[in-house]
């Protein structure tokens, strides 16, 4: 982890580390499996193991990382059904948070969404991945901060980290947008959504919502690709008559 841009050692508090490492992982910069040893942590951050323990069990707590006796710490590797379960409540939560945002949204907050997806369009034709789907991810968690449910704001905070490992783990780049030909396509989501909250036809915008988050889900490939076995024939035939040749 760099510290390039780091705060003296002083300066990092629980909270701070913590909101780092959560960042790093939105930013897909700690992939799934990644170990997590304390002291080399402690040692880029610049402060002691004992600060590093309980950000690493607070994100443990949050599925984001796993521990294991005798092991320490990695980055959570999702299994297909915790991806699975991540889409189906974050379906059951999301179109709540569009209609509590609805409720109480100022032009300033639209607009800020509406920044957050040019943001995102520019990251993804200029071929920027992973910035992308951080982006992403924040279109989301402004919803929810703007719509003031604390609970759910929290809630969504967590499946935003989860969603990015999955994403790092069963993720297609061409098909999560990567490169300019999908730019527009893997954005028109986000765009329709924030139109039809614009107009107010909450109705619309739930169901949106719902769309949205199948869609990612659909992407996802939880097998390896599958690769045709070789005509062993046509293969050895061809060596046999290579071979012969010489």
């Amino acid at each position: 982890m760099s510290t390039a841009a780091a705060p003296s050692a002083s300066a990092w508090t629980e909270e701070g580390i913590y909101q780092r490492m959560v960042q790093t992982i939105r930013n897909q910069q700690l992939h799934p499996g990644t170990k997590l040893g304390e002291d080399r942590l402690a040692s880029a951050f610049g402060v002691s193991r004992t600060r590093i323990r309980p950000v690493l069990a607070r994100l443990a707590s949050e599925q984001v990382v796993t521990i294991t006796p005798n092991r320490g710490a990695t980055v959570a590797r999702p299994t297909e059904q915790e991806a699975r379960e991540v889409f189906q409540v974050r379906r059951l939560i999301e179109p709540t948070l569009v209609a509590a945002f609805m409720a109480r949204a100022s032009s300033a907050e639209l607009l800020t969404l509406g920044h957050c997806i040019t943001q995102e369009e520019a990251a993804r034709t200029q071929g920027e991945r992973h910035r992308a789907i951080r982006l992403a991810g924040e279109f989301h968690l402004h919803i929810a901060q703007f719509s003031q449910h604390q609970t759910l704001g929290r809630i969504m905070g967590e499946l935003v980290s989860r969603t990015s490992l999955v994403l790092m783990a069963y993720g297609q780049p061409a098909e999560m947008g990567h490169g300019p030909a999908s730019s527009a396509c893997s954005c028109h989501d986000h765009r329709a959504l924030l139109d039809a909250m614009r107009v107010g036809d909450r109705s619309l915008a739930e169901q949106l919502m719902q769309d949205h988050l199948c869609s990612l889900e659909a992407q996802l490939r939880f097998a390896p690709p599958h690769v045709p076995a070789p005509d062993l024939s046509a293969l050895f035939h061809a060596a046999h008559a290579t071979a012969v040749a010489d």
